[in-house]
């Protein structure tokens, strides 16, 4: 009876160890800060994630300026999606550089009011006819949130920003710029995403569709594993699998860009 029980210790004692693992694995947690325009499309791809890996994942929705902030402040989390420029948040060491991965891109639109002209949009040279003769345009302001970036790089990739800053508006955010249109203030809105107005519930806000790669370059949206995460495997876990091809399905039916 006593060798049986001392036999059957090391098992006992193999047992408790994994099952110690297990459950630490399970209880593993990423938090993860990331733009607002993801929200839709990682709100179906996470779970996917967390019941292959056993890891959770706290999100946070920020917006496309914020998180490359808090990125370059060090703020305590383990994954951090940024859109582009984000030089100070690679010069304050708080990302693992080699760890960057592109999940694929935020396409500009352009919106208008119910009930006016659909302007021609089919090629970068329409978008800058349209433009220059657009009485008024509005976007977010650059400083506050990315929509404002692209849009902005949009003007200065047609060669016309300075024909048209005088009258262009800018407002704190997306649902600003759909205001401005809606109201008569805007003759059109630069912005925002396409990802963003795929559920438009504003039945005067009309969405003439995305601007082609001619006249306005997608948004890289780019994964980092920070510097200090808690466990740096089940970060870079998280952001191969935000990069797979069944990812990149999801991002492509919300209006995503994907990366090929």
């Amino acid at each position: 009876m006593t060798h049986k029980k001392n036999l059957l210790s090391p098992i006992f004692a193999v047992a408790l160890i994994f099952g110690v693992w297990v459950t630490a694995r399970a209880q593993t947690e990423i938090t993860l800060d990331t733009p607002l325009p993801t929200k839709d499309s990682f709100e179906k791809i996470l779970p996917g994630f967390e019941a292959k890996t056993g890891y959770k994942v706290k999100p946070r929705w920020g917006n496309g300026v914020g998180t490359k902030q808090d990125a370059a402040r060090g703020d305590s989390y383990d994954v951090f999606v940024v859109l582009p420029p984000y030089h100070d948040a690679l010069a304050s060491g708080n990302l693992m550089k080699n760890t960057g991965t592109t999940l694929g891109g935020f396409v500009l639109a352009l919106t208008v009011k119910k009930g006016s002209p659909m302007p021609d949009i089919s090629s970068a040279a329409s978008v800058k006819r349209t433009l220059l003769a657009a009485k008024s345009l509005v976007t977010v302001d650059p400083t506050m949130g990315s929509v404002g970036v692209a849009a902005n790089a949009m003007l200065q990739k047609l060669g016309i920003f300075d024909q048209v800053k005088s009258k262009l508006k800018y407002v704190p955010n997306g649902g600003g710029v759909g205001k401005s249109v809606v109201a008569g203030e805007s003759e059109f809105g630069l912005g925002p995403y396409v990802s963003d107005l795929m559920g438009n519930r504003e039945p005067d806000l009309v969405v003439v569709g995305g601007l082609p790669g001619g006249a306005s370059t997608p948004t890289d949206i780019v994964a980092f594993v920070a510097t200090h995460a808690k466990d740096a495997a089940a970060a870079k876990a998280l952001v191969q699998y935000l990069a797979t091809p069944g990812a990149g399905q999801v991002y492509k039916e919300h209006g995503i860009l994907p990366h090929k």
